[in-house]
């Protein structure tokens, strides 16, 4: 089946007991048993609800992987995976990786001896230098937050498959529509359902998606050990998004390659990341290794005197944390989503005072341009 047909129909069967062809929201705690272990497949909310399972054959399906889970954050997926390397062991963490991941790590994870190193994973030869003989991931975001540098998803998987680690690509910015990590090669995909999935800016979630039945019968065990689970009302907002997912990011990518034309050719600003422009140093990587590519731009403005005029004069954009919304929003990563990265990190990245980032919503283009220009002017 072709991917539209998937996204509205996988995980979308209508319910036995009534016909409906919404998954309904199971909003309950418990399930009544018909004798001592006798039961209709479900016990307890925490391990299994039926509009949470239908959401993860959904997503799974979606990323072409046999199993999917999903998570009560993107964060809590992300910590779930990474549940699967021990005291000892060695990960290679993308540099540019979202600040809360590396938050996550720096500050969290090494209390527990796990050893991590930030890389430029789009320098596959560093990536190399990088192995030790603990290493067992490799954790990347392609393209980056917020300065959408691209990783070759199939040369890194390769790589790291020879040194005997497993792969974990967060596929947020992309969403499975343009972009599919298992097929190149990726052991594990990680998701914020909060973000493109959902697409309407009104739940929070997280998803892992994976081929490994061993791997994936840890995280199934995580997620109700630890229970950070997702809801059954956000389980339903979520499946409700990626019917819609197909459209949506046709019009977010349609959107995206016009407003960073205007912002490349517009004399307040000084440089723009956007790997659909032509000047891009992977701008031939993404076009082979994604279908599109999105809606997430980010540009310098040259200070934070700059930055904070753009910020607060838009008046359809909107200033906030996020993104993937239909709305448009715009945010300064130095200060909001990657705060908790040192100053020296950030500077060396590009992620700068001056840096501003949109997730480019689905409104009339003509209307984002407008409010983009006078905020600049």
């Amino acid at each position: 089946m072709g991917f539209s047909t998937t996204a509205i129909h996988a995980g979308n069967e209508p319910d036995t007991a009534t016909g409906a062809v919404s998954v309904p929201i199971y909003q309950t705690s418990t399930y009544a048993q018909e004798s001592l272990g006798k039961h209709k497949g479900f016990e307890y909310a925490r391990t299994q609800n039926p509009t949470r399972s239908a959401l993860e054959r959904n997503i799974a399906a979606l990323e072409n992987a046999k199993f999917g889970y999903a998570f009560a954050s993107g964060m809590s997926a992300i910590d779930a995976v990474l549940k699967l390397v021990k005291s000892g062991d060695h990960v290679i963490l993308g540099d540019n990786t979202y600040g809360g991941t590396y938050r996550l790590f720096a500050k969290i994870l090494v209390n527990y001896g796990v050893e991590f190193d930030l890389v430029d994973t789009s320098d596959v030869n560093l990536v190399e230098a990088a192995f030790r003989p603990n290493s067992k991931m490799v954790f990347v975001e392609t393209p980056t937050n917020p300065v959408m540098s691209v990783t070759d998803l199939a040369a890194i998987s390769k790589l790291a498959h020879a040194n005997g680690a497993k792969v974990v690509c967060d596929n947020t910015f992309m969403s499975p529509y343009f972009q599919r990590p298992i097929e190149h090669g990726v052991d594990i995909v990680v998701h914020s359902t909060t973000k493109y999935l959902n697409g309407h800016s009104d739940s929070v979630g997280g998803f892992v998606a994976l081929n490994d039945e061993q791997d994936a019968e840890w995280i199934k065990f995580v997620q109700n050990s630890v229970g950070a689970i997702l809801s059954p009302f956000d389980s339903f907002l979520v499946l409700r998004g990626t019917k819609t997912l197909a459209i949506r990011m046709e019009a977010h990518d349609r959107n995206g390659r016009i407003v960073a034309n205007f912002l490349a050719e517009h004399p307040k600003v000084q440089k723009v990341y956007y790997p659909g422009l032509s000047g891009h140093p992977q701008h031939e990587l993404a076009s082979r290794q994604q279908s599109g590519f999105g809606g997430m731009v980010s540009f310098e403005t040259g200070g934070l005197d700059n930055a904070k005029t753009v910020l607060e004069n838009v008046k359809l954009c909107t200033l906030g944390e996020s993104l993937g919304g239909v709305e448009t929003l715009i945010s300064h990563p130095a200060t909001m989503t990657h705060a908790s990265v040192p100053e020296e990190t950030r500077s060396k990245l590009g992620i700068t005072d001056g840096l501003i980032r949109i997730s480019v919503g689905i409104e009339d283009v003509e209307d984002i341009i407008a409010d983009l220009d006078q905020a600049l002017g």
